[in-house]
């Protein structure tokens, strides 16, 4: 059962997660530090989305995702029988948007067309966890992140050119650390393979020096904060019958709190301030079975739900909910583990809207969006 257990656990970290809400990609597990004695992994893979649809103006958007690779290092240290600890290092928070540019009659009628983002973070965590007697635990530690990214707006959907509106703005934010603490608490039942975990990730703020311009011409630079999303995650796991194991989470992610301001966002506007991205809070809910066959396999299934919030979403995370199902199949042979995954998500209609909260003016609409993924995790026990 515990081969199972650990299994789904380096599962749920890798394939399951993509292009989640926000610019969230991974979502912050804590799986390693609940392996037994000393640890090790690796993690890897990649994602295919696939994001389009039509702009106000009537034209085809083209598939505006970019697929991408990820990366995990794992190691966890056994100190005494109660006090362990480990070193998780991750990328959680992403994102590559471009709209292409597309044979529109007229520039007048490139709606989003050279609009872009791009984020890169990676996450250092540090973690301990002290068990009790009484099968109570808790943990908690520091989270360092490093991050950077860039920003095109581009199209008549953007108000044109300035004065009149923003189309032609470019901001580049230069790579800057921030740090942010976890803690958490968790109980067990090995009897039964059974465990309960509710962890809370506080937000990490970076100071980013930012350049912004148009067009290509900066016209300042200058220091300004950016803060990643609270968030709470809630998961859970038992054995219901011989080698058979039912697990479980659900996570909610801040993401009103996640702004981009600087000297030009917000935009003042007659209607309101005009911010440069804003994302609604989400809820992710996933559940699973997981089941060894022999002595060297086992594998699961898990669905995915996110449901989607808003009316409408920025064209720069141009996703509002999603479902996915997860594939994946675990092969152990002495201390060795390798998990493979499969993932397909099924990605919300979005509407894309520019303007003031409350009153965004439509500019596009994405449908029938999907993402593949695939992700491999191999651990040693020692």
């Amino acid at each position: 059962m515990k081969r199972i257990v650990t299994g789904i656990g380096a599962l749920l970290a890798s394939a399951a997660p993509v292009l989640a809400g926000g610019i969230e990609r991974a979502p912050q597990s804590l799986a390693p530090l609940f392996e037994q004695g000393n640890y090790a992994e690796l993690s890897f893979g990649g994602v295919n989305p696939d994001v389009q649809g039509t702009d106000a103006a009537g034209f085809g958007t083209g598939d505006v995702a970019q697929g991408y690779g990820f990366f995990g290092l794992a190691y966890k240290h056994q100190f005494t029988d109660n006090l362990s600890g480990a070193i998780i290092v991750e990328q959680p928070f992403g994102a590559d948007v471009r709209y292409p540019m597309l044979a529109a009659p007229s520039p007048l009628m490139d709606v989003l067309d050279g609009t872009a983002v791009e984020v890169n973070s990676t996450t250092y965590t540090a973690l301990l966890r002290y068990k009790f007697d009484n099968n109570f635990s808790v943990h908690g530690g520091i989270r360092g992140s490093h991050a950077d990214g860039k920003v095109r707006l581009r199209g008549t959907g953007y108000g044109g050119a300035p004065p009149a509106g923003v189309s032609g703005y470019d901001l580049d934010l230069d790579g800057a650390w921030g740090m942010g603490w976890v803690a958490g608490v968790a109980y067990e039942m090995p009897e039964i393979a059974a465990r309960v975990s509710l962890t809370y990730n506080s937000p990490i703020t970076h100071d980013f020096k930012m350049h912004e311009g148009f067009s290509g011409t900066e016209i300042a630079a200058d220091d300004y904060e950016v803060k990643t999303p609270r968030s709470w995650t809630l998961e859970g796991q038992t054995g219901i019958a011989a080698d058979t194991l039912l697990f479980g989470s659900i996570r909610w992610v801040k993401w009103s709190e996640f702004k981009v301001e600087n000297l030009v966002f917000p935009r003042p506007t007659p209607l309101g301030d005009v911010p440069l991205v804003e994302v609604e809070d989400t809820t992710t809910y996933t559940i699973g079975v997981g089941r060894k066959f022999t002595e060297n396999w086992s594998g699961s299934i898990s669905f995915l739900y996110e449901p989607s919030e808003g009316d409408t979403v920025s064209p720069l995370a141009p996703v509002n909910g999603r479902k996915g199902v997860t594939l994946a199949a675990v092969y152990t042979m002495d201390n060795i583990k390798i998990t493979t995954g499969i993932n397909y998500t099924k990605l919300g209609d979005a509407t894309l809207g520019v303007g003031p909260s409350g009153n965004k003016r439509e500019v596009a609409r994405m449908d029938d969006g999907d993402a593949w993924g695939i992700g491999v995790r191999i651990g040693y026990s020692f």
